[in-house]
Formats: C-alpha cells, structure tokens, sequence
C-alpha cells in the first residue's frame, strides 16, 4: 500500500502525561487519572487532522486514546464530537465526518448509504466493550438485586415504588421506603438505549412489550441526553433510576442482574465473558465484525447488559492522506497499548489477542488511492 508524504513512523518515547484535549464541544469530562499513558513501541502517524463524532458511551475511551495517540504523534489531531450513537452514523453517512463512534453497527438501509458515500463498503470495528450498569440514587441503599422483569417494569412504569413486593422480595435485608421511583432515560438517539432495549426484549419477556431501537419507547417520567446526562440526572435525584455505560457510573449504587439462579455484579469481566461467546454477524463482508450478543445467557457469572461500541469507518477513502489518518488512529486505538489505556480509565473490557489480530488485518486494509 503506497503511503502518503505526511506518513511517518514515530518511536514512543512520548511525553508522559494527558495533553490538553481535543474532542470536541460534545466531549464533558477530561482524562481522570495523572499516571502517564502506555504508547506502543512504534505507532504509526499520518500528520494533520480528522473529525470523528457518535458514541457518548465511548467518550471518556476516546479522550484516553486521542490523548495517548496525540502524545506520540505530535503533528496529529483528531477531534471528537459525542453527540450520540445515531447522530454519529448519520454525519458519517453524509461526509461529514471521516469515521463515527457507534453503540451498534450499520443496519442494512445505513450500509447501503454508507456505501454510496464511501464508494465502498463501510465497516464496524469492536473497540470497545463495556458493560451498562443500571444505576440508582436512593439514600442509604449501595446495591439491589432486581431481575429483568424488575427493571423491565420500573421502566415501562408499572413498578412505581421502591417498597413494591417485586422489589423487596429480592432485596430482604434492604430498607426500602415508601417513595416514588423516578426513571431517568436518554432523550437522544442512542446506542446505549438500543443495547438496553436489546437486552430488555431478550431477557424480561412479556414485562418488556416494545421493539429494541435507539429512542426510548416509553414516554419519559425524566430524559437526560448523553450517558453523562443521565449520570447527572441520577445524581441530582432522589429515588432516581437509570442506565448509564458503566466508566459514567462513579460512586453511584448499582444493580446486580438475576442471571439464572444468581444476580451477578457489573465489572467488565462479567461483561466480556458475553462477548467472548458471541459470534460475528451472519452475512458480514471480509473486513466488517459487527457481533451478534446473546443478552438472553443464562451462564453463570455473566453480566448480560453489555454494550459493543464500534469505530465505523470506510474501507476505502476517495482521498489517500484521509484513509491514512483514519487508519493509523484507528490502529492505535485497536492496539494493546490502546485497548489497556481506555479500560485503566473507563473499566472497560480490553480485546482479547485474537479479535485484535482480525481488526488489525481490517484496519491495515483501509486505503485510499494509489
């Protein structure tokens, strides 16, 4: 593959430390930790800028690796925009953007538009996995226990109070009031809301009545936009209830999901043992490993609420130098230095080996023109 002028290879011998960052006007929190972040031995770098925009849930991610990936390659930039899974995938349809962060993959109508706008296929790239925790502000309570059915019906409204029968029934040492419960859901599109749905339709059978989408389906008690909207939300509240992809859960309570004949806690090695039983969609092309979850697993201690964010890019760009930089970011972002970064930060759940080495081949194969 011909590589543009701008193309070098920089030795990680980075500065230690977060840069200031540059993702953009949708980005709300700033890298936490203060320990220098891990570059690769050799990280490729094409010089200049990209705009990426999409996924909220990857944001506090994507601030780690444009900070990792800015301190090796000192003549990058990447900027990203978390405006929320769908709003990503529709910039990135139309141009706007030259990759999108999403919470679920291309669907078939967004893969045909993308392929006009690419001049060839578009691909779904796992870069992060991360469980969705079910969240609550209720004072002097840290943890519940609730099954699918519980949470199913807290949130389609007919389970009101925090001293229902459904609830204390598996939560007998817990002192529950006679309060009001208050759900808090997004009010944006959302791959986090199309994964939670996902997993509500799967699990809570007939407690569950609505289609998996992006957009809540159930007129809101209380809407917040953006995973850190929701956190907010909860937090200002009392008696407030939601789900949040879990790097913006913080020192919230959370519930531990009935899965068979136990309820297992949110970490993400709960949450990756449902992606390391998952297999890749029927009819991807070579390059495309959207993944097909079973958030129905009844194994034991597997935490099904899990959330697959992917970095959608195109396979081939009308424009070489483009390709490179969406290339070579991405390749670091896919990296084990990338991949440990984000989960030091976010609790995520790092790739394991063997699904890097297949991304690694799909993100070597993005191109432009010779």
């Amino acid at each position: 593959m011909q590589q543009p002028s701008a193309y070098r290879v920089l030795s990680a011998t980075a500065v230690a430390g977060a840069l200031a960052l540059t993702t953009g006007c949708g980005s709300d929190n700033a890298v936490r930790g203060n320990d220098p972040l891990p570059t690769p031995e050799g990280i490729a770098c094409a010089e200049g800028s990209i705009s990426a925009s999409g996924s909220s849930a990857q944001e506090n991610a994507m601030q780690t690796w444009v900070a990792g990936y800015q301190t090796a390659c000192a003549d990058a930039q990447v900027f990203y925009n978390s405006i929320g899974s769908g709003g990503g995938r529709s910039q990135f349809i139309d141009g706007a953007v030259s990759f999108a962060g999403s919470d679920a993959a291309l669907d078939d109508e967004e893969a045909a538009e993308a392929r006009e706008r690419c001049g060839s296929a578009a691909i779904n790239l796992p870069g992060y996995i991360v469980p969705i925790a079910v969240v609550f502000n209720l004072e002097g309570v840290d943890s519940l226990n609730m099954s699918p059915e519980v949470i199913a019906g807290i949130f389609n409204g007919d389970i009101s109070r925090w001293d229902d029968p459904a609830i204390t029934a598996d939560n007998p040492d817990a002192d529950l009031p006679d309060a009001a419960i208050t759900p808090v859901s997004r009010s944006d599109e959302s791959g986090t809301t199309e994964n939670f749905t996902e997993y509500l339709a799967a699990a809570a059978g007939d407690a569950w009545p609505h289609e998996p989408g992006g957009q809540w389906p159930v007129p809101p008690a209380e809407a917040a936009q953006g995973n850190s909207g929701v956190a907010q939300a909860v937090k200002a509240g009392e008696g407030t209830f939601g789900y949040v992809e879990a790097s913006h859960v913080g020192h919230m309570s959370t519930v531990d999901v009935e899965v068979g004949d136990e309820f297992v806690h949110v970490s993400p090695e709960s949450a990756g043992a449902v992606v390391a039983n998952s297999p890749e969609r029927e009819g991807n092309g070579e390059h495309d490993h959207a993944l097909e979850l079973d958030y129905g697993t009844t194994e034991p201690g597997t935490y099904p609420i899990v959330l697959v964010s992917y970095e959608v890019a195109c396979l081939e760009y009308a424009d070489a130098g483009e390709a490179a930089k969406v290339r070579d970011f991405l390749g670091y972002v896919i990296s084990e230095e990338g991949q440990q970064a984000a989960a030091d930060e976010t609790g995520s759940a790092p790739l394991p080996e063997e699904t890097r080495e297949g991304l690694r081949a799909s993100v070597d194969a993005i191109s432009g023109p010779e």
